[in-house]
């Protein structure tokens, strides 16, 4: 695949407790090696609970609260999977404000297997192509969108897969539509210290006072 580089990108990761836990930390493992800024938007503060299949998985920690959010500071969204996390997702309707205006702004959105849910009750399916997980077809059917049982679905700045089958078909379609779409409005963030730099500037003081405390010292 090709090294696209997402730097000036911010990714908001809209999920809460139940999230499939390979549909949210490998796309944005993808997400970060590739220079963009994620950010895991949920409904509370503190941390969510993934799933695997139907076994509890891991946490992460939230950085953001959509309540708290404004959708232009971001410039593109991935809706992860796992159907207990759109569930929840959907019944709020800040979550459905804010992806409806994230639409309206035209950023790119990446969704796959349950996450398609959240764009159903926000009502922006209607005419568009999605793949999803084969048990929400007639959730898409009846809210008026295609249906297409692919490893991978582009429709205009959307991009959808069907689940974690497809991860390294939808991984490929996300990288290559927010590299297209996303307007690159933030700065790359300062992630960890410049401890090389640090280090350099004191030796070189050290070097620089050595003489110094040599001619004291006579």
């Amino acid at each position: 695949m090709a090294r696209k580089t997402l730097k000036g990108i911010r990714v908001g990761v809209l999920a809460a407790d139940g999230f499939e836990q390979v549909e949210l930390t490998l796309p944005v493992k993808a997400l970060r090696k590739r220079g963009a800024q994620v950010d895991i938007v949920s409904l509370h503060k503190g941390k969510i609970r993934g799933i695997n299949f139907m076994w509890p998985g891991k946490k992460v920690a939230v950085d953001e609260t959509v309540d708290r959010v404004r959708p232009k500071d971001f410039d593109a969204i991935l809706i992860p999977g796992g159907f207990q996390n759109p569930d929840a997702l959907r019944q709020s309707e800040a979550v459905l404000d804010f992806v409806r205006e994230i639409d309206r702004l035209q950023r790119p959105i990446a969704t796959l297997c349950h996450g398609p849910w959240v764009l159903v009750s926000a009502g922006l399916v209607s005419g568009r192509k999605l793949s999803a997980w084969p048990g929400i077809k007639d959730d898409l059917r009846n809210a008026g969108a295609e249906w297409v049982d692919e490893s991978g679905v582009r429709d205009e700045r959307w991009f959808s897969s069907r689940g974690p089958h497809d991860m390294r078909h939808f991984i490929k379609g996300m990288v290559q539509l927010f590299a297209e779409h996303a307007p690159r409005n933030h700065p790359v963030p300062e992630s960890r210290t410049h401890w090389g730099r640090w280090a350099l500037a004191a030796v070189m003081g050290l070097v620089a006072i050595r003489p110094l405390r040599t001619a004291l010292a006579r």
